[in-house]
This record gives structure tokens, sequence and C-alpha cells, in this order.
């Protein structure tokens, strides 16, 4: 799975990298989710969206969903994740699992606080925040094993090779 996130990026650029990144994810066969924005997942032809605190609600994004449209949303204790899949979240991001430079304001709810949030709900959880090599064991340790990692791939000097590290490290 691939998720756009660009948090600077004017409207109509995002829209123009999302048409380009669903084609390279059509011809990867895999799931491409736009980070925050459900028109311009919609109309890119993405899989589905992402949908943090501040944006639109999950039950309004699901009126205008096509059918078959995946939607996530955040949370980081088990009374978010249960209204957001009450709404129609059908999988839920939930941390800071660790601590991270790009959400200093948020509190690090740690790998305990993320499996709390996964029992409170029956679909699934992907760990965020803060995730790389040093600490996935961590997760795993918990019986966790669905993380997203930005900074882990994208900062590394082969992002493939760091990318399919950590996917190994999940499945021992």
């Amino acid at each position: 799975m691939l998720q756009l996130r660009h948090k600077a990026l004017a409207r109509g650029d995002l829209l123009e990298l999302a048409l380009r990144l669903r084609d390279v994810t059509a011809a990867a066969r895999a799931l491409f989710i736009v980070n925050d924005h459900v028109d311009i997942a919609i109309v890119a032809g993405a899989d589905g969206v992402h949908l943090g605190p501040d944006d639109l609600g999950v039950d309004a994004a699901r009126r205008i969903a096509p059918e078959g449209f995946l939607i996530g949303a955040s949370a980081s204790i088990p009374e978010a994740a249960r209204k957001a899949v009450t709404a129609g979240a059908d999988y839920i991001g939930s941390g800071p699992a660790f601590s991270t430079p790009i959400k200093k304001e948020k509190s690090v709810i740690g790998p305990a606080g993320v499996t709390a949030v996964t029992a409170a709900v029956d679909v699934p959880v992907f760990a965020i925040g803060g995730i790389d090599e040093t600490n996935v064991a961590q997760l795993t340790a918990l019986g966790l094993r669905r993380v997203c990692a930005i900074r882990a791939i994208a900062d590394a000097a082969d992002p493939e090779s760091a990318a399919r590290r950590l996917r190994a490290m999940l499945d021992e």
C-alpha cells in the first residue's frame, strides 16, 4: 500500500501527483491511499483516503465515496477508534507509537497504546509515528504486524531495501 501524504503541496499539484501515483500503483497492483483529501482521492481514482481528526468526517466521506472505497481514520485512544469504525472506517492508523519530529505536539501513546486501540475494534489497525528498524520489534513483541513508515523509508539510502527489511521484521 502506498499513501500519498503531503501537507504543504498546493491542491492542484497534489491532484497531479495523485494521478501520476495512481498510474504507478495500478501497474504495480498496489493499493493507493490519499491522505486528508477525499475529493482528490476520488478524482484521482485512488483506492481510498485516510482522514485525520481535522479532516472531513468518516461518515461524510462514506456518503460521497464510491462503492468499495477504503476509508481510514486516525485514532490514538480506543473510544476514538470505535467511533471511527461506527462511522464507517475500514481501518485505523494509531499512534504515535514512538516519538517523531513530525508530530511533536502529539503525546506518544507507545506500543501499549496501539495495542489498546487494536483490541477495541474489529478492523485492521496500523501503528504510526516514529517507526523504524530500531523499534519495530517492540511492536511485533505485542503481536502488532501492521505499520506505516515514512522517514525510515524515505530517508534511507536505498528505500526499497529499507521497506523490504521492515516488512521482513513484521513477519518474524
